[in-house]
C-alpha cells in the first residue's frame, strides 16, 4: 500500500474515534454530575520493518475532567451537591462500591435511597432504607434525619448518613457504566471534611460551545483526510495504467 494512503487512512480512523468521544461528551451536556471524558492525539511508533522513526498519531484517552460543574437550585429536598472536591458512595449494578458526583436522589416504593439510576446510595453500614416519612432532610455532613409518618415535626430522627469519599483523582478510574472506582480495586474511606448542599444539583462540566467547535474541527479533519485518500488512490491508480501501457 502507498505510504501516503496508508497515513491518511489511519488518520481518517483515529479521527473517527475522536469524533466518537467528543459526540459523547456532547450527548452528555445536560447529564447531572457528568465528567467530560479527555483525549488527544499521541504519536505512536509504527511495528514492523522500516525506518524507525515512523509514527501514527493515534487518539488516547487521558481520563476524566474532575473539576467541578455549575449549581443549579432545585428546592428538592433529596437533591444534593458536593461542596469542593468528594464523591458520593454507591453500590454498582455488579454489586462494588463506587463514587458518583450526580445528586438527584430516589426513593423506592420499599424506602432503598438511590441514585437516579437506580444505584444504591451507601451509608455507614451500607445501602440506606428509608423509614416512611412526612418530612425528609440531608445536612451537610451527609446526615439523613427524618420526621416518621404521623409524628409531630419535633420527633426528628437521623436514620443514616451518607458514605463521602475524597480519594486523590489519580487513584480514581472511570468504568463503563459512568461510575468512578478505585483503580486498585480497593474502596475509599469516609471523609468528613466533604460537604454537601440540600436542595442543589451539580451539573455537567461540559462546555457545549467549546466542545461544539471541537466536534465540527474533527469534521473537518476527517473530510481533508478522506480527500487525501480519494486523491492517493486515483494517483495509484494512474499510475497503475501507464505502467500497463507501458
Amino acid at each position: 500500500m502507498d505510504r501516503s494512503l496508508y497515513v491518511a487512512m489511519t488518520g481518517a480512523t483515529q479521527t473517527m474515534r475522536a469524533q466518537t468521544e467528543v459526540a459523547h461528551n456532547l450527548a452528555n451536556a445536560d447529564t447531572v454530575g457528568f465528567k467530560a471524558q479527555l483525549s488527544a492525539f499521541q504519536p505512536l511508533p509504527v511495528q514492523g520493518p522500516g525506518l524507525g522513526t515512523r509514527v501514527n498519531g493515534v487518539s488516547q484517552g487521558l481520563g476524566n475532567d474532575l473539576r467541578a460543574g455549575g449549581q443549579i437550585d432545585t428546592a428538592r429536598p433529596l437533591d444534593i451537591a458536593v461542596q469542593g472536591d468528594g464523591w458520593i458512595a454507591v453500590q454498582a449494578a455488579d454489586g462494588s462500591e463506587a463514587y458518583t458526583r450526580d445528586g438527584e436522589l430516589r426513593l423506592t416504593a420499599d424506602g432503598l435511597l438511590t441514585d437516579a439510576r437506580g444505584n444504591p446510595v451507601l451509608g455507614d453500614g451500607g445501602p440506606i432504607s428509608v423509614p416512611q416519612s412526612s418530612q425528609l432532610d440531608i445536612g451537610a455532613d451527609g446526615t439523613i434525619s427524618s420526621v416518621p409518618l404521623g409524628q409531630t415535626p419535633n420527633t426528628v430522627s437521623a436514620v443514616g448518613r451518607i458514605k463521602l469519599v475524597n480519594p486523590a483523582t489519580a487513584q480514581l478510574t472511570q468504568g463503563e457504566d459512568g461510575l468512578m472506582r478505585m483503580s486498585d480495586g480497593s474502596t475509599a474511606g469516609a471523609d468528613p471534611a466533604v460537604t454537601l448542599k440540600s436542595g442543589v444539583l451539580e451539573s455537567s462540566n461540559v462546555n457545549p460551545a467549546q466542545t461544539l467547535v471541537q466536534m465540527i474541527q474533527l469534521s473537518r479533519q476527517y473530510e481533508m483526510q478522506v480527500r487525501s485518500i480519494r486523491s492517493a488512490d486515483d494517483n495509484e491508480q494512474s499510475a497503475t495504467r501507464l505502467l500497463q501501457v507501458s
